[in-house]
């Protein structure tokens, strides 16, 4: 007697459940359209592609993805697709989403270092590349206060959850403090005060 076929997925929006890529190839196209979108500032390209467009990941669950990917070695964006590709798909899934952030953007990045190899001393390539980065910020500004809703629901409150925020910028940001140690340290604390307020 032939087993019956695993229910599908449900929908975005019903009991919370998120959505779900139908199929690795769904997930290398989805992650080959991120990636070509994503030239600085990808953050903000990963959170609304992933959370917004295809809610594959509530806002929650892509903090919870995106503090893990934090910490791993490697590209951020990276680490992310090849857990997605996994959670979905096994092996065949993680393969699929990394190759769909690797393969297009590898042979335009070549392209576009020939062509700023030929053209490096022409003045207004190095001015479009400096309001390249100003843009990026931006980007990177406002993905951060979009994703700070989902603080609320925090364990430890909001105020707790801001003055972390504040003191990971101010040593990272201003004191140029090194990213590893301030990882390390806000991390464990954090880490330690979330689990004693979620301990019975």
């Amino acid at each position: 007697m032939k087993s019956s076929p695993p229910a599908p997925p449900a929908p975005p929006g019903v009991d919370g459940a998120p959505a779900a890529p139908a199929s690795p190839l769904q997930l290398f196209t989805a992650f080959t359209q991120l990636a070509l979108q994503g030239f600085g500032g990808v953050i903000a390209i990963v959170q609304r592609e992933l959370v917004e467009r295809r809610r594959w990941l509530t806002r929650e669950q892509f903090l919870e993805d995106w503090a893990v990917v934090q910490i791993l070695p490697g590209p951020n964006v990276m680490n992310l697709a090849l857990m997605l590709g996994d959670r979905h798909f096994g092996l065949r899934g993680a393969i699929a989403a990394y190759a769909g952030m690797v393969m297009a953007p590898l042979a335009i990045v070549v392209a576009l270092a020939l062509f700023y190899n030929r053209f490096s001393d022409v003045a207004a390539v190095g001015g479009a590349l400096r309001g390249m980065g100003a843009v990026a910020a931006g980007l990177i500004v406002a993905t951060g206060l979009r994703l700070a809703v989902a603080l609320r629901q925090h364990p430890l409150g909001w105020p707790a959850c801001l003055g972390f925020s504040l003191t990971c910028f101010v040593a990272v940001g201003l004191l140029r403090w090194p990213l590893f140690f301030v990882l390390a340290g806000l991390g464990c604390v954090s880490c330690v005060l979330t689990w004693r307020r979620l301990a019975p």
